[in-house]
């Protein structure tokens, strides 16, 4: 399926569902129209001021409430996020037991969720948002993690899990005006504004936009982030409404590859030392969304969604990188590598509430369609030295590196990647009788990859056809307790999770396939305070490992497995005191020899142990305090086992100030105790120093 084919089906069903929409609205009235476009058992999104939210729909694409979802999800609400003055995705995820943030090279967002790594599975509203780049958090109403694969969701990847941006929209009912702004003790500084207008006749524009400049303790770094979300919501008549926004980003900054490791962990005495060029070493990205979504209600038992979304990504980095030292000199390395993609993607819903023999049912009918073009091309660092240009070079250790002069080759790895995705699924939640709830569902993807690589003219090409099953069975003794065990499965067709890249080897093997059991207790507490906790197993087979009979010979005998407990308590413990409160227990290993580790290598950047507690106290009406805690076990920078990043405990701080009902002061202080460690890595030798004690100051003000 050609895009062309693509694109007249996403227009055909945008049709089929906006005629009816159209053919119902009445222009005549100026007032808003009731709302009654989605079912009736649709869940709240989130409490005004609250760190705990209800709603599950991400999990199962219908109105479910969290409580019912038999997966394990954490979510960080605007108000938490506020609280903690967080504006980057990556900022945000310390405080979510489970997700360890890996460096990403110093100019994108990198994950392991469960010891599964992924720089792809991430999603804007349910829709795939799989480049690599930094996300920023100004447009965004609540973030979730959604724990374990489940490709009956979300396709293919989510081998450990996915994350899910959910997006401020348009409210045709209440105006609102809102300006933020911050400045830290090394002089970075965010401004923001949040404008929401209603236009009448149930419509609304809103428009999030922000500028941040970035800066930190590390020598030369620097940065800024532009970003611009307008959002028109237009109700086309009583059971209908369309959702619009187009998003601007553009992130520009310093691409920070850390220091290398000595020994066993992180070489000592260069925290602040930049390995690279500061004039070289640059990451900008520029990304635009155009985003529309149609909900209709045809009946009270039926109701539907269709969205589309189009994106353009470009993206450009180039770095020098440290890649040994021996404690006297350094080795560096470099180069410059330039992504420009466009995903499409069209989706479809349909839900069905509906009972039979006195058991109710909503089954959900669905269809995902995607094209995708991938433009990729390196080009190698040559060194300017006395014997000539080289690829590498060694120099004396020293705060500040002098660097000979740098040129570039000619690209050493040009490729065009044309990807095609067709994806259609169906799922039950069956309520049989008060206490018991079963959800299950297939979905069917066939995944058209072609990478042709541009120097040698050559093109390989894979088609993958799955089928991904999910089963979950929940017992609810009580309205507010649920007992749940579940089993899901994902596949990654084998050629990376960003599908740059496509061997000979690689197009003729079976995907990677990743299997999930579940066990679970969901209790609320009280409507506004969630306690969850888990155990699970994760495996992963179908990686690649050499034959020891063959030399050059592949086989898919490569597998691992990761067991853990999670453990969570969201919401107000008492009417003054909300906390956001998290543990996990996370063991995994390789189970089979493979060519990069034997079996029994425990996985990288999986910390056995993982806290963290974020607590806001209201002591008067204008004035609260936070604390917040995280601890994070010693782990593995790679899977060589040979160095070790420390495990570390860090404090942060906040208080809080209404000076009336319309402005705000706020300072938030990171790293208290002024703790040095070393939270995350990409390999041996890209380590990334913490930030030392900082503080924020800020100012909020609603008109």
């Amino acid at each position: 399926m050609n895009s062309n084919m693509l694109r007249t089906a996403f227009l055909a069903g945008a049709a089929s569902l906006a005629f009816p929409a159209i053919a119902m609205a009445d222009t005549s009235e100026n007032e808003a129209p009731e709302r009654d476009y989605l079912p009736r058992e649709i869940v709240v999104t989130g409490q005004q001021d609250s760190y705990s939210t209800d709603d599950g729909s991400t999990g199962t694409k219908t109105p479910t409430p969290l409580i019912d979802v038999p997966q394990t999800i954490a979510v960080l609400t605007e108000d938490q996020l506020e609280d903690q003055a967080i504006t980057q995705l990556s900022e945000a995820l310390r405080y979510l037991p489970g997700v360890s943030t890996e460096s990403g090279e110093g100019n994108r967002d990198a994950v392991f969720i469960r010891g599964q790594e992924t720089t792809a599975d991430f999603y804007l509203d349910g829709l795939r948002d799989d480049a690599q780049y930094y996300r920023s958090l100004y447009n965004v109403e609540r973030l979730e993690v959604l724990k374990g694969p489940n490709a009956l969701i979300f396709g293919r990847g989510g081998g450990g899990g996915a994350i899910n941006r959910v997006s401020k929209v348009a409210n045709p009912v209440k105006k609102a005006i809102e300006f933020d702004g911050s400045i830290d003790t090394f002089g970075a500084f965010s401004l923001a504004a949040d404008i929401n207008q209603p236009l009448g006749a149930g419509a609304a524009l809103r428009l999030n936009a922000t500028y941040e400049e970035f800066n930190n303790d590390r020598d030369f770094y620097d940065g800024r982030f532009i970003g611009i979300t307008p959002t028109l919501t237009v109700d086309l008549g009583p059971a209908t409404r369309l959702t619009t926004s187009f998003t601007h980003d553009n992130d520009e900054r310093l691409a920070d590859r850390g220091i290398p490791s000595f020994g066993n962990g992180p070489l000592e005495g260069y925290d602040k030392t930049l390995f690279g060029d500061p004039d070289f070493n640059l990451s900008d990205a520029v990304v635009n969304i155009a985003r529309a979504r149609i909900d209709h209600e045809f009946s009270d038992a039926l109701s539907a969604n269709l969205s589309f979304q189009f994106a353009d990504y470009d993206k450009v980095y180039a770095n020098v990188v440290p890649s040994g030292t021996d404690g006297t000199d350094v080795r560096l390395t470099g180069y410059r590598n330039q992504t420009d993609r466009q995903n499409l993607i069209g989706q479809a819903n349909f839900v069905w509430q509906v009972a039979t023999g006195g058991i109710d049912h909503m089954v959900l009918f669905g269809f995902e369609a995607g094209d995708q073009n991938t433009l990729d091309s390196r080009r190698t660092v040559l060194f300017d030295t006395a014997t000539g240009p080289e690829t590498s070079v060694w120099l004396p250790l020293q705060r500040v590196l002098d660097i000979p002069a740098i040129s570039l080759t000619a690209p050493i790895r040009s490729r065009d990647s044309q990807l095609t995705a067709l994806s259609g699924y169906v799922q039950d939640q069956i309520d049989i009788g008060e206490h018991v709830q079963v959800i299950a569902g297939l979905r069917w993807d066939r995944f058209d990859l072609e990478t042709t690589d541009l120097i040698g003219n050559t093109t390989n090409a894979r088609v993958d056809e799955k089928v991904s099953p999910r089963v979950g069975l929940v017992l609810k003794p009580q309205e507010n307790l649920s007992i749940y065990a579940s089993y899901a499965q994902s596949f990654l067709p084998q050629s990376g999770d960003q599908f740059t890249s496509l061997s000979n080897v690689d197009a003729g093997l079976d995907p990677e396939k990743f299997e999930n059991y579940e066990i679970g207790a969901k209790w609320l507490v009280r409507p506004d305070l969630f306690l969850t906790a888990s155990l699970f197993q994760l495996d992963r087979t179908n990686t690649t490992a050499p034959d020891p009979l063959v030399p050059g010979n592949i086989l898919l005998t490569g597998s691992t497995r990761t067991k853990g407990v999670e453990l969570s308590l969201v919401g107000k413990i008492t009417p003054n005191w909300q906390a956001n409160i998290g543990y996990t227990w996370l063991d995994g290993e390789i189970r089979s020899d493979t060519e990069a580790a034997a079996a029994g290598t425990r996985l990288e950047q999986l910390p056995e142990h993982q806290v963290s507690l974020w607590n806001r106290y209201q002591f008067t009406d204008s004035f609260a305090l936070g604390l917040g805690v995280v601890y994070q076990d010693e782990q593995f920078a790679s899977v060589s086992n040979t160095v070790t990043l420390p495990d570390y405990w860090r404090v942060d701080a906040a208080a809080f100030y209404d000076v009336n009902d319309k402005v705000s002061l706020q300072v938030n202080v990171e790293n208290l105790f002024d703790e040095a460690y070393y939270p995350a890595a990409h390999g041996n030798n890209n380590i990334q120093p913490a930030e030392p004690f900082s503080a924020r100051i800020g100012v909020r003000v609603k008109i």
